[in-house]
C-alpha cells in the first residue's frame, strides 16, 4: 500500500507522515507533527503543531488533537473526541490584552498503546490513558486511566477492566495477569 493524501488536505511541509498512512478529506496537519505508519486520519481531522501519533493509529472524523498530545501505537480515537491542552483557558490577560503564545502554559497528555477513546469523549489535558484502556462514549476523562481500565461517565470513573480485544475481564481477576482468549 502507498501513502494516500486527499487533495483537500492541508499539510505543512515540515510535518512527517509515515508509509501507508491515509489522510482523508479536509484534514489539516500543522508544523512539526509526526504521523506514524499505517495510520488513518478521517474527514476533518485537525493535527496541531508538534503532535505525535504512533503507528497504526485510527483517528475518526472531526477530531482535533492539540499540541502537547502524544498518541502511541495502535490507538483508536472515535469520532468527535476532544483533547484539551490548557487547564486555565482565557482569550485575554487580566489587563484585557489578547493572550499570545507566551501567556499560557501547555499541559501534556499521553494516550498509551492500544487504548480506545469512544465517540464524543473529552480528554482533559495532563492525563495519561493507560495501555489497552477503554474510554466509553461521551466520557470526560479528568484523571489518569490505568492500563486495561474501562471508564465511563462525567467525570469518567473506573467501572472495570478490559482485555486487549476489548472484552470485560471478570471481576476480581487481575488485569495484569489475565490472558485474553483472542490473543
Amino acid at each position: 500500500m502507498a501513502t494516500y493524501i486527499h487533495p483537500s488536505a492541508d499539510i505543512d511541509s515540515s510535518a512527517v507522515i509515515g508509509e501507508d498512512t491515509k489522510v482523508w478529506h479536509l484534514v489539516q496537519i500543522r508544523s512539526g507533527a509526526r504521523i506514524g505508519r499505517q495510520c488513518i486520519l478521517g474527514r476533518g481531522v485537525y493535527i496541531d503543531a508538534n503532535v505525535v501519533l504512533g503507528d497504526c493509529v485510527k483517528v475518526q472524523n472531526y477530531v482535533s488533537i492539540f499540541d502537547g498530545v502524544t498518541i502511541e501505537n495502535g490507538v483508536f480515537v472515535g469520532p468527535h473526541v476532544v483533547f484539551t491542552n490548557d487547564k486555565m483557558p482565557r482569550a485575554v490577560n487580566p489587563d484585557g490584552s489578547l493572550k499570545g503564545a507566551a501567556d499560557w502554559t501547555m499541559s501534556t497528555t499521553r494516550i498509551r498503546e492500544g487504548a480506545s477513546l469512544g465517540a464524543n469523549s473529552t480528554i482533559v489535558c495532563g492525563v495519561t490513558v493507560g495501555r489497552w484502556a477503554m474510554v466509553g462514549a461521551g466520557a470526560v476523562v479528568t484523571r489518569d486511566v490505568p492500563d486495561f481500565g474501562l471508564v465511563v461517565g462525567n467525570p469518567a470513573r473506573l467501572i472495570g477492566y478490559v482485555c486487549k480485544c476489548g472484552q470485560r475481564i471478570p471481576e476480581g481477576v487481575d488485569p495484569a495477569t489475565y490472558k485474553c482468549p483472542n490473543e
